[in-house]
């Protein structure tokens, strides 16, 4: 049940129109304004030996109606409504995880760049204000090959952002893009997403280690299979004396929805049934073991926990500490 439909120039259009865009009066009221100045864009915290930094690549703004897109529409309206969340755009954050074992340096995802959306591609420049330097990147951990999170690995040069970094994706993910004249046998409207993971595949100076479910990257970091939004989408387990985070990329991309009704999927999410059985999975384990999740479209900084709410879930925030 694919349902995969996003216009890469309905997206585009409605960022370079984002300053026009009106909430209703009522969604206006209950909304906070935006910051007079800019905010501090990472957050750091530490798992057993291991600091992990989240690291903002900046933020989305996509239509609504693409959440849900499985059930009624006003319920998912009332839904959006109860959450004190506008019923016309999804404002999704783009949160990175940057895990600092002592010996290695990973980053998982590589953000959007500069030719995605305008509202996005921060990564660097964040990663700077972090006191993280592109040259300490030892390992870069790809979840999946969609525009937000992997367009970033080039420059504007066409050159690896991270040229002394070692690579890593799925190896179902790398075939599934990779595929002969893939370009050709999808709808329009993804041909753009198919050129653009096909680019950031082959980008000159990068070598891919393509990985399986459960194999690891650097002690202690390891990839678990969590596939429906892509075919070899991959979630990323990092574990340090008996403690756990699981950085879920895409696998759940709301932080309310995803939790309460883990059975609406999102148009970005390539196939819907294994999406949802990965979410159910996802959700039962994280909530039975009490690990820590990193939602990579949560509300910066996306880190929180899951706990079991009747049949469903919630997503709780954790505590932010200075």
């Amino acid at each position: 049940m694919p349902l995969f439909r996003p216009s890469r120039r309905a997206l585009l259009s409605m960022a370079a129109a984002a300053p026009t865009l009106a909430l209703p009066v009522r969604a206006q009221a209950r909304a906070l304004g935006a910051p007079s100045a800019s905010n501090p864009a990472h957050m750091q915290f530490t798992l057993g030996e291991m600091t992990l930094t989240v690291v903002s690549d900046g933020h989305l703004e996509l239509p609504a109606n693409s959440l849900g897109v499985n059930a009624d529409p006003e319920e998912v309206r009332a839904f959006l409504e109860s959450y004190f969340l506008s019923t016309d755009t999804n404002y999704a954050h783009a949160n990175h995880l940057v895990i600092q074992t002592g010996e290695a340096t990973v980053l998982v995802d590589t953000g959007s760049g500069s030719r995605f959306l305008p509202t996005a591609g921060r990564l660097a420049e964040n990663l700077g204000k972090a006191g993280i330097e592109p040259s300490a990147i030892t390992h870069v951990l790809i979840t999946h090959a969609h525009p937000d999170h992997i367009w970033g690995i080039r420059d504007d040069f066409d050159d690896a952002l991270f040229p002394d970094a070692a690579y890593f994706a799925g190896q179902t993910e790398h075939d599934y893009w990779m595929q002969d004249d893939l370009v050709n046998r999808v709808p329009p409207e993804m041909q753009q997403f198919v050129v653009g993971a096909v680019n950031a595949f082959q980008v000159e100076g990068v070598d891919w280690t393509l990985l399986a479910n459960d194999q690891e990257v650097v002690p202690g970091v390891r990839v678990t299979d969590t596939p429906g939004h892509t075919p070899g989408h991959l979630s990323v387990i990092v574990e340090s004396n008996g403690q756990q985070l699981i950085a879920l990329g895409d696998s759940m991309n709301h932080a309310h929805m995803n939790f309460a009704h883990p059975d609406w999927v999102n148009n970005f999410d390539m196939d819907a049934e294994t999406t949802q059985a990965t979410r159910k999975r996802l959700l039962d384990m994280a909530a039975a073991d009490r690990m820590a999740v990193l939602g990579y479209h949560f509300p910066f900084p996306g880190v929180g926990h899951v706990r079991t709410r009747g049949e469903a879930y919630e997503f709780v925030p954790a505590l932010w500490q200075w």
